[in-house]
Formats: C-alpha cells, structure tokens, sequence
C-alpha cells in the first residue's frame, strides 16, 4: 500500500506549493522568485526524465511537436507569473480556486473542439460544481491586504487560470508521441528561459541579490515540493490503481486552504467552505467518472 502513502504526499507536496511561495514573496518581487523557484523545478523534472529512461528518445521528438511544447511552455510560464504574482497580492484561499478553474476551461474546449462527450453529464455537473464554489469562495470577507492591491490579485489568477488551460489545450492539439516527462522538461527549460527574460526587460536582476535569506528558503523550498510532488505521484501512478491516485492527488487544494488557515490565519466563511466542498466534489466527480 505504499503507492496511497505516496499518492496522499503527492497531493500533501501539491498543496503546499502555494503555501511555501506565499511565505517567500512577501518581501521578494514574485517575477524573480518565479525565475528562482524554475531552477529548482528543472532540476526535478529532469531526474524525472532520467528516472523513466525517455531521455534516449529525445532526438526523435516531431519539429511539430516540439513547436507545441515550446508554445505550451511559454503558456505554462505565463501561467507561473501570473500565480505567484496573484498570491504575493491576494488570500490563498482565494487565488487558489480561481487557478483551479482551468479544469472548467480545458474540460469545456475539450467537449467543444474534441468532441470529448464520454460521460459528458458527469463533466457538465462538475464544471458547474467547480463554477459555483469558485463563485462562493472568492465572494468571502476580503482581508486589508487585498484592499489594499485594489483587486489586481483576481486579474492575475484569471489570468494564471487561463494560461494554464492553453497549456493542456495546446498538448492536445499539437503534442504526440513525446513521453509526458520528457515533455514537461522541455517545457519547464522554456519556462525558466521565459521567467529569466522577463526579470531582465524589467531590470529587476539586481533585485536576485536581495532576496531576503529566510524568503530564499522558502522560494527554494516551494521548488522542492513541487518536484516532490511529481515523483511521489509517478510513484504512485506507476504502482497503484490510477483511477485512486488521481482523485487524491486533486485534494491538494483542500491541503492548501488547510495551511493558509493555520500559518496565515485566512478564515473562511461557512458560505466559501460550501464552495470548497462543491469544488471537491466536482473535481473528485470528474477525476473519478470521467
């Protein structure tokens, strides 16, 4: 049974991404500490890689489909700004949901430009599940700090929402044949050449040498648990029943609303706890049925 031990991790790691980035950018800029925190996640994604044996198949990856990853890639890195800029601004518990909403984006264009209609009742009643909890969470008590950004944190976790629903879109038209390690790899180098560039066009290099010490740890440590998390839950896929791991794996956001009450002290009303649960029952729904 130690592939659910590890699936459990794999959402316990997942859910405390947010959470460990949320501590290391209240001082630091969250573009360098996306660009910071990349380094760390390339690392693990290409022990993925070397793990699984796909790197010998490199070399015969389509032009077309390394076109795709690529494009992908720089849909995953905006995606990666827009998120940590949206958590140095806003509540986790609220910025979270709101990037969960790219399951309703990719599971809706699958259905319309896929034709994916296989338990298509299913899909449908959890997309709105996910829709309505959404709606109810972010519809909470706004805390000072919020105020304060005037909203601009909802901008960026929209916009983190919908690169990263490009980001399985364009896997979807684009990519075939590539072993899904070696595809995130190849997409996550993208990702820290795009962070890297976007830290220098805004001159913000010097600010690297800044970072607080104890931010850096934390900027680090998100990096780590975000590739402790896709080891654990490769384990997990590899020797458990899939149809288990996923839908445990998706629990990562009860993980983070779990942590951003007790270190941040982000309360939810009774209404925004409703809202977690239809999400969590929509996502398990679809996890499960789909």
């Amino acid at each position: 049974m130690l592939w659910l031990v590890m699936a459990v991790l794999s959402a316990f790691f997942a859910g405390l991404t947010a959470i460990l980035a949320k501590c290391g950018i209240k001082h630091t800029d969250s573009d360098v500490a996306t660009a910071v925190r990349t380094l760390v996640v390339l690392i693990f994604s290409w022990i993925m890689v070397l793990i699984v044996g796909s790197l010998p198949t490199l070399s015969s990856i389509a032009p077309r489909s390394l076109l795709f990853l690529v494009l992908s890639g720089l849909a995953t890195g905006a995606s990666w700004l827009c998120y940590f800029k949206a958590l140095s601004l806003g509540d986790v518990n609220k910025v979270v949901p709101i990037d969960k909403s790219s399951t309703i984006l990719s599971v809706l264009f699958a259905i319309v430009c896929f034709s994916e209609t296989a338990h298509l009742a299913v899909k449908l009643i959890g997309t709105a599940l996910l829709a309505v909890g959404i709606f109810l969470m972010i519809e909470k008590k706004q805390s000072s700090a919020v105020q304060s950004a005037n909203n601009r944190w909802m901008l960026y976790a929209v916009g983190s929402a919908v690169f990263a629903a490009l980001t399985s879109i364009l896997a979807k038209v684009g990519i075939s044949g590539v072993e899904s390690n070696l595809g995130t790899a190849i997409r996550t180098c993208v990702v820290l050449i795009m962070a890297w560039l976007v830290v220098f066009l805004k001159g913000k290099q010097s600010e690297v040498r800044k970072i607080d010490r104890h931010e850096l740890i934390f900027i680090l440590l998100s990096g780590l648990a975000t590739g402790a998390s896709w080891l654990c839950y490769y384990y997990a896929i590899q020797n458990g029943i899939v149809s288990v791991v996923v839908p445990i794996d998706k629990l990562s956001l009860v993980v983070t609303v779990a942590f951003s009450y007790v270190f941040f002290h982000e309360k939810l009303s009774k209404k925004a706890f409703f809202g977690l649960c239809l999400m969590v029952i929509g996502t398990l729904a679809m996890a499960i049925w789909s």
